[in-house]
């Protein structure tokens, strides 16, 4: 009796998970977290409007989803002042990485990105035989200089930066990734994924015509709008490269309570402005915890604040450690000198208050060894 016949790239593929989650951890442990902080989240919720959007479709859920996202794309170009056909709608972003992964990566295929970057994107090159090239963060931000010689050197399919960046919570100036974008070198295509970057400084979007060929910008609901369990990411490109996603999507991949609660979502401004407050003031309240700490915040344009632990990756690990055993869920970056921080969610004052509670000792632990 035979199994399976797996191709050659998935037999020499490990199978991992990018991010083990909060859940597989409190399984483990037999007990919740009393602050669930790590999982890149924004714990203070929906809009109220997508809540009730989302209830209402709920009834409707024997109902494959619109499979052309007609309505959120047409209120998603109308938002950033494009047409529908630039606008691509998908299971978060991870989900549009995956397809574009798909359409452009074949094995041996070059791409570039950062050490320490975003592991998912890599999870896909890996997934389809690319072959990923690195280059380091200049000091806590991604280097486009170091991105741009690299790519000029080996040709890659494709460049990947996020701005603002994950996981260090740092940025670029707008101006800086258009700039970028002008110097892609040509057969490239530029990801910017810009997750965070409704909770970003005032000209941190990338000033780039949403037809340009040379760039893809990345968005989701996850962040700013508080849907990450709904799964909702959509991109800005190009009218032929839009198009393209159509050879390999899952034109069925969003549903419908999904589609209708980010709708909501996008049109409640009010809520967008009070997130945007919430946000600010819990990246304050992690600052004054780590401060307490005798720690650094590094400043944070995201929903999470990098917190520098003021050692190394293996004392950061162990700060991550006992605060796991406290009951905190953080994570941190995967490789120095990035590792020397622990990554924090905003959150409701209640978690951070008992971050607050759990990080002395938990330090003091860590120091013990």
């Amino acid at each position: 009796m035979t199994g399976p016949r797996f191709t050659a790239l998935a037999q020499s593929l490990p199978a991992t998970v990018p991010f083990v989650g909060p859940e597989a951890q409190e399984r483990a442990a037999h007990r919740p977290f009393a602050a669930r902080l790590g999982a890149n989240e924004n714990g203070f919720g929906p809009s109220p409007k997508a809540i009730a959007a989302m209830a209402a479709a709920a009834g409707e859920a024997w109902k494959y989803g619109d499979p052309e996202n007609h309505d959120l794309r047409a209120a998603l170009a109308a938002e950033h002042g494009c047409r529908p056909e630039n606008i691509i709608v998908g299971e978060g972003i991870d989900g549009l990485l995956g397809y574009l992964v798909r359409l452009t990566v074949e094995p041996g295929d070059r791409v570039v990105t950062s050490e320490g970057a975003y592991p998912t994107f890599n999870f896909h090159v890996a997934g389809y035989g690319g072959t990923l090239v690195k280059v380091p963060y200049r000091g806590d931000h991604e280097d486009p200089e170091a991105l741009l010689a690299k790519a000029a050197e080996v040709a890659p399919k494709l460049l990947y930066i996020a701005n603002p960046d994950n996981p260090m919570g740092s940025h670029h100036p707008g101006a800086a990734m258009a700039e970028m974008v002008a110097r892609v070198p040509e057969g490239t295509l530029l990801i910017l994924d810009e997750a965070y970057v409704e909770l970003a400084p005032a000209g941190t979007a990338a000033p780039v015509d949403p037809d340009d060929p040379r760039v893809i910008r990345m968005r989701t609901f996850s962040k700013a709008h508080g849907l990450a369990g709904a799964r909702v990411g959509y991109a800005i490109g190009a009218a032929p490269l839009i198009a393209a996603f159509d050879k390999v999507r899952n034109h069925f991949g969003m549903s419908r309570i999904s589609q209708a609660g980010a709708l909501a979502a996008l049109g409640d401004k009010t809520w967008a402005a009070y997130m945007h407050r919430l946000v600010a003031a819990s990246r304050d309240s992690l600052a004054e915890i780590a401060r307490a700490n005798g720690l650094t915040a590094l400043p944070s344009a995201t929903n999470f604040v990098a917190i520098d632990c003021g050692a190394d990756g293996a004392f950061a690990r162990r700060v991550l450690t006992e605060l796991t055993a406290a009951g905190i869920f953080v994570r941190m970056p995967g490789v120095a000198p990035l590792d020397r921080c622990i990554r924090v969610s905003c959150g409701p004052e209640a978690e951070l208050a008992a971050f607050a509670a759990a990080l002395p000792g938990a330090l003091a632990r860590a120091r013990q060894g």
